[in-house]
């Protein structure tokens, strides 16, 4: 990343950041979490973590095993606001599976020629086969959210995606794909301070992008993207789930706890894989603007 570019995270947190933004995260301490809504105040304990995320471990590779066995199709969708740890949970999901049967997919902006395609077009291969677990950290909702908000697409083309949407997750699912749809959001104190961490840590600069410096000043609009988007693309058949993440740990447990309880895989330890938290996870009610 170029310096100019890492330079302007902490250039907006000096000049341009909320007040009360600035105010969390100068004040915080380790493990306080920053989000003053969020119904914990301190980060889970690292022991009860590693208790909890070894036990899921074995329960997602009995499932994967019940996947091959079977010939079941997983679709795991990850979305979320920028730095709310979408790539680190597809991490402690996929870190014991076999990876021939559990890919990730991460896309890059769409060359000219698929731009010329049918939106969803370029997504269709990377669908699981039989027998397979297919993680997608992001996906065709950058059209709801993503391209609203910088413009990259026009409102028709939006207006298009949204008719299109909901029949086409209604199909994969009646084919049989077990699809998944994860909402990640994060305060907005907690994502900065993330970004000002990637800044000066050499291994995480390159998660930052010019879109994430640019989106900082864009709050209110990812907003509302986010707010239409969940509300006009969740159905019965393909639901959204919320997963507040301003705790990294907690986040994780309760995507892979969901998971699991979703799929009727052998041997099932339910004991290991414990409730999800209601409090972090669930429906339209944990939406966070």
């Amino acid at each position: 990343m170029a310096r100019t570019e890492k330079d302007a995270i902490t250039a907006y947190f000096n000049k341009k950041a909320p007040k009360d933004v600035r105010t969390l995260i100068r004040a915080a301490e380790k493990g306080d979490i920053l989000n003053p809504t969020y119904p914990y105040a301190r980060k889970m304990k690292s022991k009860d973590y590693d208790a909890q995320i070894d036990a899921l471990q074995i329960e997602l590779v009995k499932m994967q095993s019940w996947v091959k066995e079977t010939g079941e199709r997983v679709a795991i969708i990850f979305e979320g606001r920028d730095a709310a740890g979408k790539g680190g949970t597809i991490k402690r999901f996929r870190e014991n599976l076999n990876p021939r049967g559990a890919r990730n997919v991460a896309l890059s902006k769409p060359s000219d020629a698929e731009r010329s395609q049918w939106y969803f077009q370029r997504y269709i291969p990377h669908l699981p086969a039989a027998g397979e677990i297919v993680f997608f950290d992001r996906s065709w909702y950058n059209r709801g959210v993503v391209e609203n908000v910088f413009g990259f697409c026009t409102h028709e083309e939006r207006e298009r995606f949204f008719r299109q949407v909901i029949p086409l997750e209604t199909g994969l699912v009646n084919d049989g794909i077990r699809l998944f749809k994860f909402w990640l959001n994060v305060g907005r104190a907690e994502q900065l301070n993330r970004f000002l961490a990637r800044e000066t840590d050499p291994l995480k600069q390159w998660k930052l992008s010019p879109i994430d410096v640019a989106g900082l000043d864009k709050w209110d609009s990812y907003s509302e993207s986010i707010s239409e988007t969940l509300t006009r693309s969740h159905t019965e058949k393909s639901p959204w789930t919320i997963v507040r993440s301003d705790d990294k740990k907690r986040a994780r447990i309760a995507a892979i706890q969901t998971v699991l309880h979703a799929l009727d895989y052998d041997q099932k330890d339910r004991k290991a894989l414990g409730k999800v938290d209601a409090k972090i996870c669930g429906g339209a009610e944990i939406w966070e603007s």
